[in-house]
């Protein structure tokens, strides 16, 4: 049987030829992007002058990380932002602290809500949406602000040199296929137990087998995080330095100062109303901590907030789509004006950000952290981010972002509240508006 779509008849072929042919600039520009691609052929000869690597505003910051082959750079940032302090109030520029710790938590924690949501639905069809969103989910490596914000709470953090990067730490998916495949058959389990009416008490001791299991996997992939360790360096004038018998939650709460508790994830989504504060369950991943939540708020909010926390020396946590209009990936350049496709091939393809997030062509794809601004006449025409690609991306990991692809290409900032003007700390009073797992704040 022949589905009923319209078909692309000769006569209308034969009309594309015709409006092809008008265009005396087709084979020419044709000929150069299938020699070059689209990108090399639009590049702007001028762009190096807009990605200049001297900012008026700089915090001073060390080597960059490697999250390598994994979906951690919401992490890495977070951990990049309470490095930085400490690196300030001990004098140890390089300090790391370890992303396989944190990671740890956040796999074994998602999982045992990932099974709480597939015990709560267990009576909906296996087709059902919001069951099929959590199945979909559950091999993500992804996260946000608020989830760093929860283990790192809950779990304190420790140096890198205690529990450094394994193999599966630097490369997820192994791990991530192996994971999902048995949290996806648990599902099934689980669901069929309470089809079959057996108590809660019998459901809930399996679950907890369930995360045992879970529990030894994340140990065999990623090691099992110390509860005690002793931290020991040599500062950057020479002198070295000890604390010995520290416990990871100890850690964080004698020798850092940063108040979690005060930071919010400012976002400018214009998809959704703003002056709102919106929640998505799909992203917790700590049971008994911070909700995945968003401040939606004009964008100005988002960008004063930045210039002010690193006015204070504070570098600042940022969500973007870091491969629309850039070359991330050699130059570290973010610049919406550096390929000029539209121009040259002579279609209007561009989008506003609501609509961008609205089709899904946009989405807050990648975390970092925001070191510096340059200034003119009191306005930014360019920012330096802090990468977690390694040293051989940008200028030894560090990246510069023009004004105008902040604008268009930025989603979510986080800042702390004392930072924000009294319009917004109202928004923050209002209950959160819970969004489904597939909305576009995500």
């Amino acid at each position: 049987m022949k589905n009923q779509g319209k078909e692309i008849t000769p006569d209308l072929l034969k009309k594309f030829e015709k409006d092809l042919k008008a265009d005396k600039t087709a084979e020419i520009v044709g000929r150069t992007i299938a020699k070059n691609g689209f990108l090399s052929s639009s590049e702007d000869q001028e762009a190096s002058k807009r990605n200049n690597m001297t900012f008026s505003i700089e915090v001073p910051t060390g080597k960059v990380g490697n999250q390598r082959q994994s979906g951690r750079c919401w992490l890495f940032a977070a951990l990049n932002v309470l490095r930085q302090e400490f690196a300030q109030k001990y004098n140890f520029k390089d300090f790391e602290l370890s992303q396989n710790y944190n990671f740890f938590w956040d796999r074994l924690g998602r999982a045992n809500l990932f099974l709480q949501r597939i015990v709560r639905t267990a009576n909906e069809d296996l087709e059902d949406r919001h069951v099929q969103a959590y199945l979909s989910y559950a091999m993500d490596d992804g996260g946000e602000w608020d989830n760093a914000a929860a283990i790192i709470e809950t779990y304190g953090v420790v140096p890198n040199y205690v529990m450094p990067d394994t193999y599966n730490t630097k490369n997820t998916h192994e791990f991530d296929e192996i994971n999902a495949s048995l949290q996806r058959k648990y599902a099934l389990e689980l669901r069929e137990m309470i089809r079959a009416g057996k108590s809660e008490a019998e459901v809930e001791n399996r679950r907890q087998e369930m995360l045992s299991d879970i529990y030894r996997l994340c140990v065999l992939a990623f090691g099992e995080p110390p509860k005690q360790f002793d931290l020991e360096f040599k500062d950057d004038k020479g002198e070295v330095k000890q604390f010995l018998g520290l416990k990871p939650k100890e850690f964080l709460d004698n020798y850092f100062d940063t108040d979690l508790n005060e930071f919010v994830e400012l976002v400018d989504y214009p998809d959704h109303e703003y002056n709102h504060v919106y929640w998505n369950e799909m992203q917790d991943n700590v049971a008994g901590s911070y909700q995945t939540e968003y401040v939606n708020v004009d964008f100005k909010y988002l960008q004063q907030a930045i210039i002010d926390q690193l006015k204070d020396g504070h570098i600042v946590w940022f969500g973007c789509d870091v491969g629309t209009d850039s070359d991330a990936r050699t130059r570290g350049w973010l610049d919406d004006k550096l390929y000029r496709q539209a121009e040259l091939i002579g279609l209007d393809y561009e989008m506003d950000k609501g609509q961008r997030l609205a089709t899904r062509q946009g989405s807050a794809s990648h975390c970092m952290a925001i070191t510096g601004v340059n200034l003119v006449n009191g306005k930014p025409d360019r920012w330096k981010i802090e990468n977690s690609w390694g040293e051989k991306v940008g200028q030894a990991g560090y990246m510069t972002m023009t004004q105008s692809w902040f604008e268009k290409y930025c989603f979510q900032v986080v800042a702390n509240k004392k930072y924000l003007p009294q319009e917004v700390r109202d928004v923050l009073k209002t209950k959160p508006i819970k969004v489904e797992p597939w909305d576009t704040l995500f």
